[in-house]
């Protein structure tokens, strides 16, 4: 949604082949079908991403490295904000993770 949501739309409409890296498949998939039929542009995918995991940026960037011949843009646009203080699983403060860690080590890994 939002500022993501308008980036991803306005790539597609560019004939670009557009990722959408997103939490919940559900909401994910709704928006890829959404930019589809708003561009015509059926090379609009959606990946499974959480940027609060450091394991799903590592599965996420193989993947990519994996099926992609060539990336030239990455938008890093995940971001929380005034949620209670958390730690995620691998023993990290949840915000730091999501807003810093996550896409500092996804734009890393991606570099080649």
């Amino acid at each position: 949604a939002g500022i993501g949501k308008c980036v991803a739309l306005d790539l597609a409409r560019r004939n670009a082949r557009t990722i959408l890296a997103c939490r919940s498949r559900e909401r994910g998939q709704a928006v890829v079908e959404a930019i589809r039929v708003a561009t015509g542009n059926p090379a609009v995918l959606l990946r499974l991403l959480d940027t609060s995991s450091l394991a799903s940026v590592r599965a996420f960037a193989q993947a990519v490295l994996r099926e992609e011949k060539r990336l030239d843009v990455l938008v890093n646009n995940a971001g929380l904000t005034g949620l209670p203080f958390a730690i995620t699983p691998e023993g990290l403060e949840q915000t730091f993770a999501t807003n810093y860690l996550g896409p500092f080590l996804l734009t890393n890994l991606l570099l080649g």
